[in-house]
């Protein structure tokens, strides 16, 4: 339990959301909700005036939205405080800001992943990281302000995912018992093996039960491209495009591999070398 009351602020445009929401909180003796807000512009004016610790967002309001919101106190030199943005969408569509934010509630807020956030609250507070709040939170104006944030809201209303990067970093290869986490951008090539993919990275081979197109999808199209029916590359580790009489086309690795080019794929691959 904390020593301190952690003065808070709702802002949502939902009478009964804000209802529901103060109903849990009240729950938690150590938060102390000293306003309700119902859209944006009450909200600046609300968390100016009381300098509140923690301020639960709702996202689509009419006025400003939640991302206004925090940009117009940037552009009045108040001080941010700690946010907790509530929304009505599935969490995959926050992902593109769920790492500004201390934490984000669905509607209607659950019981245990309110605590959460709370608990996230608390620790917060008790370490004194306003300052790394602050630039996250800065971070998130930078990137979803202006015609991106209407773009970011356009998207949501619409159901649509957004994503700062759809691509895995890491793929996570099994084999019987064993799982091997495989750094995407150390794929040199893959081909296909009957119903296996061999995924060739610097550290060796790995065999996975996957699909050439299923796997493709995985890949980032900016790094990796289709050469052939059975292989895709990593451009990054190409060392040179060659040509020959035939009219057929090699794509030569850094480590020598040799890769056909098809034709059906010949202008991807050129593209992808900016050739």
């Amino acid at each position: 339990m904390t020593e301190f009351t952690i003065k808070t602020i709702i802002v949502d445009d939902e009478p009964l959301a804000r209802r529901g929401l103060r109903a849990r909180l009240e729950r938690h003796a150590d938060v102390n909700v000293i306003a309700e807000c119902q859209n944006g512009l009450d909200a600046v004016s609300a968390i100016s005036q009381h300098r509140p610790d923690l301020v639960f967002l709702d996202i689509q309001m009419p006025g400003l939205n939640g991302f206004q919101v925090i940009h117009r106190l940037r552009e009045l030199n108040q001080p941010i405080p700690l946010i907790v943005f509530v929304t009505a969408y599935d969490s995959y569509a926050i992902k593109a800001f769920d790492v500004h934010a201390l934490d984000y509630l669905l509607k209607p807020a659950d019981d245990e992943r309110l605590t959460g956030a709370l608990d996230k609250v608390r620790d917060y507070l008790t370490n004194q990281y306003q300052d790394a709040q602050s630039r996250k939170l800065a971070g998130l104006v930078a990137d979803l302000t202006g015609d991106d944030c209407e773009e970011i809201l356009r998207k949501l209303a619409n159901g649509e995912a957004i994503e700062t990067n759809p691509y895995p970093e890491v793929l996570a290869i099994k084999d019987g018992s064993e799982v091997t986490r495989v750094a995407v951008q150390d794929i040199q090539w893959v081909d296909a093996a009957g119903d296996y993919m061999c995924v060739h990275a610097i550290d060796g081979m790995h065999i996975m039960r996957k699909t050439m197109k299923e796997l493709e999808q995985e890949l980032n199209p900016q790094w990796f491209v289709r050469v052939h029916r059975s292989a895709i590359a990593n451009i990054r580790f190409v060392k040179k495009l060659v040509s020959h009489i035939s009219g057929e086309y090699h794509l030569i690795l850094q480590n020598d591999t040799e890769l056909k080019v098809s034709r059906s794929h010949r202008d991807k691959v050129k593209a992808a070398m900016k050739l």
